[in-house]
């Protein structure tokens, strides 16, 4: 579902964690909140450790993981094949 925020929250600065992208006036990084939700953490207690993120900050790392996704063209697969028994 393609969707446009009125309002990005989320920049990249030099100057600000090394240009990484963080939620506008914070210093907090999206990865760490992707991270948090990918360990189950809810939004709530999200909101809780980090009281200073913007109200759609979730919402918006997860937009912005979600365009970084459909940029990539080509991940190359590479698994390698041995004479080993793989039981099941």
């Amino acid at each position: 579902m393609a969707r446009q925020s009125s309002e990005n929250c989320i920049i990249a600065d030099l100057k600000v964690a090394h240009g990484k992208p963080v939620f506008r006036g914070t210093r907090v990084m999206v990865w760490q909140i992707l991270e948090l939700l990918e360990a189950g953490e809810n939004k709530k207690d999200i909101y809780k450790a980090y009281p200073n993120l913007p109200e759609k900050a979730i919402e918006e790392a997860l937009h912005y993981a979600a365009e970084k996704a459909k940029q990539v063209s080509y991940m190359p697969f590479r698994r390698k094949i041995t004479n080993a028994y793989i039981s099941a």
